[in-house]
């Protein structure tokens, strides 16, 4: 095994998440828990007030989309249902159909990555912030499927987590 390419623009070492856009969160949780056994799932809906700060390309904006997440070992699968707004994931659907949208990399401090990934030339398109009860958590998606086939998605996760609006499957 390798530790990758030292003079890389932008290294990532560490792949957290794998992101699945779909038409019905519910209708897909439930598909992947009798059909795989992946869960529990917690599910969240991504939007003010829950994400306080918001842009798009930059500016400032509102969306919202259902989202649902779960572990599968050390990897996170997220499911994202989108709901309202000019997103990245409206815009994939668009353009490929419901799929595999992004993969996640964790990061600790999200302005230095974002800092990297400018030099690296690489564009933020969407972000969100402020969805940790303690005002904190950040994820930033890099316009990066041009060139690797796949968005990238920065997630500084909070250091605890609101309680999610619902459990799939119900804890009995």
């Amino acid at each position: 095994m390798t530790d990758g390419n030292p003079q890389a623009l932008f290294p990532i070492t560490n792949i957290a998440q794998v992101c699945v856009i779909v038409p019905d969160l519910d209708k897909a949780v439930e598909n992947y828990w009798k059909v795989f056994g992946i869960g529990p799932w917690t599910f969240y809906t991504y939007s003010k007030p829950l994400v306080k700060r918001m842009t798009r390309h930059g500016r400032p904006c509102e969306y919202q989309m259902r989202v649902a997440l779960a572990n599968v070992g050390p990897m996170r699968i997220e499911l994202i249902e989108p709901l309202e707004g000019d997103t990245v994931y409206s815009e994939f659907v668009a353009r490929h159909g419901y799929g595999v949208h992004h993969i996640g990399v964790l990061i600790e401090n999200m302005n230095e990555a974002l800092d990297r990934a400018r030099q690296a030339g690489l564009e933020m398109t969407q972000d969100g912030a402020g969805f940790g009860p303690d005002d904190d958590g950040h994820y930033a998606y890099l316009a990066t499927e041009d060139l690797i086939g796949t968005t990238v998605e920065l997630i500084e996760r909070p250091k605890r987590r609101n309680q999610p609006e619902k459990v799939y499957p119900p804890e009995e």
